[in-house]
């Protein structure tokens, strides 16, 4: 009934060794053998990474379609000896794909031992910007509801560099804010390290600053402003209620010299309904730069069509 119960040890041995050889003589005759299939293929960009960076990660790798032995398509998966396929950018800040008439050569120069058929995908997206550095001046940054600390604030260093992408270096503001913790007070000498953040793909050439605080008295102005409605359908005239949004600025006195009114800018986005009694939530869209803080005390604004 039980035609293997009480066989030897040896005999087991045996058999795994018959079924190990087996094994073996199937596996190597199927690696002699000639297969079509996809594959990924590894890519290797080539630009002046000291001028140039990507916004985007570019493209690692490129499904695409060979035909070869599977001794060289195991290779491939196990990633051994294998040649990335190199793609120049000449031109990397105007240009914005990679076809298949510029990868297939590559593939087909780095590819050994393997017959390149076709690309699964003919476009490789890229995206690259200039390399450049800013220094750029610090400041105190306001609370998170755009209140003014009543401190007047010296930094070391007094100015941080910062590089990274052109789109994104050229756009941070000037002084650039510098975010105290909730506690500032908790040294005894008024001396603390906060750490300099910044977006995405830029870096810094100091991790935190040492900031020094002194208590300063803070003026606020009150300054009713005339909203501008943005994205509105043209031909129409509309009616604001209230007429004018209430903003208070906040300065250290001796910054309230030369301000003007016709500083403050107030704008309403059309259709965008986020207050509770279907009003428009103003915003402010430019302010004096001398300014420590700002608050809007008009929370919404109605919008009526003038018939």
């Amino acid at each position: 009934m039980y035609p293997f119960y009480g066989q030897e040890r040896s005999y087991w041995r045996a058999v795994t060794v018959c079924f190990l050889a087996a094994s073996t003589f199937w596996l190597l005759n199927a690696l002699n053998k000639t297969y079509t299939t996809r594959i990924t293929y590894p890519l290797a960009w080539r630009y002046d990474e000291s001028r140039f960076i990507p916004v985007q990660p570019l493209p690692r790798e490129v499904p695409v379609n060979v035909t070869g032995r599977g001794w060289k398509l195991l290779r491939r998966q196990l990633m051994l000896d294998v040649k990335p396929a190199e793609l120049t950018l000449s031109t990397p800040t105007t240009t914005r794909y990679v076809t298949a008439r510029t990868i297939r050569p590559a593939l087909q120069q780095a590819m050994e031992g393997l017959q390149f058929n076709y690309l699964l995908s003919d476009t490789l997206w890229v995206e690259l910007d200039r390399l450049i550095s800013r220094r750029l001046p610090l400041g105190l940054s306001p609370a998170t509801d755009g209140a003014a600390l009543p401190y007047a604030a010296r930094f070391e260093p007094a100015s941080v560099v910062f590089r990274g992408p052109a789109s994104k270096v050229n756009t941070l503001p000037a002084p650039y804010p510098v975010h105290l913790p909730q506690a500032p007070a908790g040294s005894s000498t008024g001396d603390i390290r906060v750490p300099i953040g910044g977006p995405d793909l830029v870096q810094t050439n100091v991790q935190d600053v040492r900031v020094r605080l002194l208590r300063r008295p803070v003026v606020n102005i009150p300054v009713d402003v005339i909203p501008e409605l943005l994205d509105a359908p043209v031909g129409r005239q509309y009616r604001f209620a209230p007429a004018t949004v209430r903003v208070r600025l906040q300065f250290f006195p001796e910054d309230t010299v030369g301000f003007q009114r016709e500083q403050v800018r107030v704008q309403l986005h059309y259709g965008q309904f986020t207050n509770r009694d279907s009003s428009l939530q103003p915003f402010l869209s430019e302010k004096p730069a001398r300014a420590r803080g700002y608050l809007l005390l008009t929370r919404g604004v109605r919008v009526q069509q003038v018939e």
